[in-house]
């Protein structure tokens, strides 16, 4: 499946920060002139955190893609608490100027998911994958390995939202949640998988090759 669309767009979920946004730059304007730059400036910033620019998803049957726009923080064997088992952890780190939309590493089915509630902490440290309000997607991928994808909130955010339920079946690549303003993605994997990213490297999700099976 390629989502493919003709133009870049805006997430669904900025229309109302968007329209709120630019309608407060407006009246401002009317009203003050000069005073509302920096409302524009607001109108703008909101704009760039909403975009959902479309993405070339790479065909190689083995690849594990990046869930999300962000810089790598972690790449380590740790255990997966969502499955019960060993793993190889790949985490995104999102800023507040990347694209927020979460998209699916692989193909394959939803067997749970689960939302828990938490802190806010800041996103780039190892404690938000454990303290963080969360919700974790477990696949088993059309390969039959074990994936596992988890949203965490950060520091500012403070809505994850996600679009799927167990027993939906995922296409690599598609739009499946948001999490709004700087968080991050966590994927486990199965030991046997190879990472392709290291930390520090910037990754575009879906385009970004993660791990290989």
């Amino acid at each position: 499946m390629n989502n493919h669309y003709p133009h870049p767009i805006i997430a669904r979920e900025g229309w109302p920060f968007l329209g709120i946004a630019v309608v407060v730059a407006v009246v401002v304007t009317l009203i003050g002139g000069a005073w509302s730059i920096p409302f524009w400036i607001i109108a703008l910033f909101v704009l760039q955190f909403f975009r959902d620019p479309p993405r070339t998803i790479p065909q190689n049957p083995n690849a594990v893609l990046s869930p999300a726009d962000g810089r790598i923080v972690v790449v380590a064997k740790a255990h997966d608490p969502y499955t019960n088992r060993e793993a190889l952890k790949i985490s995104v780190f999102m800023n507040v100027f990347n694209v927020h939309s979460n998209r699916a590493p692989v193909d394959g089915k939803i067997e749970t998911v689960q939302y828990f509630p938490g802190k806010f902490v800041n996103a780039d440290l190892d404690k938000a994958s454990l303290e963080n309000e969360r919700n974790a997607l477990a696949i088993t991928a059309a390969n039959g390995q074990s994936v596992t994808c988890v949203q965490v909130a950060g520091l500012i955010a403070r809505r994850i939202l996600c679009y799927v339920k167990a027993g939906d079946v995922l296409a690599r690549g598609q739009r499946y949640g948001f999490i709004r303003f700087g968080s991050r993605v966590d994927v486990y994997l199965p030991l046997t998988a190879t990472p392709k990213v290291s930390v520090g490297e910037k990754v575009s999700a879906t385009e970004t090759i993660l791990a290989e099976f």
